[in-house]
């Protein structure tokens, strides 16, 4: 009997109740996430669905982790918000497209097996500079406060304006997004396998409905495919899109890779990774994402919270992507209605625990003991990431290393040459 054919009949009535119940949950974790997110990046809420509807089938098809689900990552925030900041939702497509064409450029050169040698401590630093990121940028909406920003502003400077308006708080967008982030820590913490941020959002509409809070919503979602984005390519573009849709490519081909990792060790995989493994999976990822990005939608790469949901449902074959982007497609097609009516407070509650989820508490705890190198390659990470912006925080931390590494080859490379001068 071939490998394919004892695949077949070992599939049972249990793997496929496992691939049906992991598809289901992670959908449910990625509906709020993804308006979430796509709401964060200025874009049409429905984008941040669409990008995972439409991958899940081409990264089932042709990944090579079968439980590795995809969607909107919050590493991707800062590049395509600055993108849609400086030329709308042409920019947001550009630089999803450059990066697509990164991570296959990475895929066709077997780079994938170098590039998630990015030392812990920059990733760590840089999930944390990003948490910190989504935090302030939905204090606006948390409190309920109106005024406009530069595209280019910091946000160290959006921090500031939410602070100097503080006394202009809306009490029921601010308790609206309290409730999401209490129930959906509560919930995390009592009940992991439970779709906190959907029941924190229910538990809002239910709270706020009742006592008749009149709150901002997400208006109409449209339920049709996304058209085409129009988009036209400048001279000046190879100063602002390119080097911002490389280091997108970067920072997603490293999370992508480090995911998968990640969810092979949970579902308990002994068997050693080829070579081409990582390749394969960027492949994979680059075209899907070539697809996503012709709509302007944001860039999609592995996500762990849906990715481990699945497994722990019992998730084992290409089938539970399947189910996760059919669920997703379901939910726009028939719940578009209750969709709209989500309070943006909500969502910004949503985006506001992940945040405070992304800082590395346990990091910060651990900072004293760490060796100086990691230490600093992490702060330096995660403060550039705030005050400045994402591509430099890669570069800055990357570079502490290489600089380590140079001077440590110095360093015993003279060693012996004095040591023959003195004899």
């Amino acid at each position: 009997m071939n490998q394919a054919s004892a695949h077949r009949s070992s599939y049972s009535w249990v793997t496929l109740t496992g691939d049906i119940s992991g598809g289901i949950l992670a959908a449910l974790i990625a509906l709020p996430y993804g308006l979430a997110m796509a709401s964060l990046m200025e874009l049409p809420p429905i984008l941040g669905l669409f990008s995972s509807i439409l991958t899940a089938p081409i990264t089932a098809l042709l990944g090579r982790n079968p439980v590795l689900i995809g969607g909107v990552s919050s590493v991707t925030v800062p590049f395509v918000l600055t993108a849609v900041r400086n030329q709308g939702i042409g920019g947001a497509a550009k630089v999803t497209i450059v990066a697509a064409v990164v991570m296959l450029v990475f895929s066709v050169l077997h780079l994938g097996r170098y590039a998630s040698r990015v030392p812990h401590a920059v990733m760590a630093g840089f999930s944390c500079g990003i948490g910190a990121m989504m935090v302030i940028s939905q204090l606006r909406t948390i409190l309920g406060l109106r005024f406009e920003l530069q595209p280019d502003s910091s946000m160290l400077t959006l921090l500031a304006a939410n602070l100097s308006r503080i006394g202009q708080t809306q009490w029921t967008t601010l308790f609206t997004a309290l409730i999401v982030i209490t129930t959906s820590v509560l919930l995390s913490k009592l009940y992991p396998r439970l779709p906190a941020p959907v029941l924190g959002i229910a538990v809002a509409i239910v709270v706020s409905n009742f006592f008749g809070w009149t709150l901002r919503e997400i208006g109409t979602i449209p339920t049709t495919v996304p058209p085409f984005v129009g988009f036209s390519w400048t001279p000046q573009d190879v100063f602002t899109v390119l080097p911002a849709g490389f280091m997108l490519g970067f920072v997603a081909s490293v999370n992508l890779l480090v995911t998968s990792r990640v969810v092979d060790h949970f579902r308990g995989r002994s068997k050693p990774h080829k070579k081409l493994d990582a390749d394969r999976e960027l492949g994979a990822y680059g075209i899907a994402n070539l697809a996503v990005g012709m709509f302007g939608a944001p860039l999609s790469i592995g996500i762990p919270a849906r990715s481990l949901a699945n497994v722990r449902c019992g998730g084992s074959t290409r089938l539970s992507n399947f189910v996760h982007g059919l669920v997703l497609l379901a939910a726009v097609q028939y719940l578009g209605g209750f969709l709209s009516h989500v309070p943006l407070s909500a969502l910004a509650g949503v985006t506001a625990w992940m945040g405070f989820s992304l800082m590395g508490w346990s990091t910060w705890a651990r900072l004293p003991k760490m060796r100086r190198l990691e230490a600093a390659g992490f702060l330096a990470t995660a403060i550039t990431v705030v005050v400045w912006n994402a591509v430099m925080a890669v570069l800055i931390g990357c570079s502490l290393y290489a600089i380590h590494h140079l001077w440590s080859q110095r360093a015993t490379s003279v060693a012996p040459a004095e040591a023959q001068a003195t004899r």
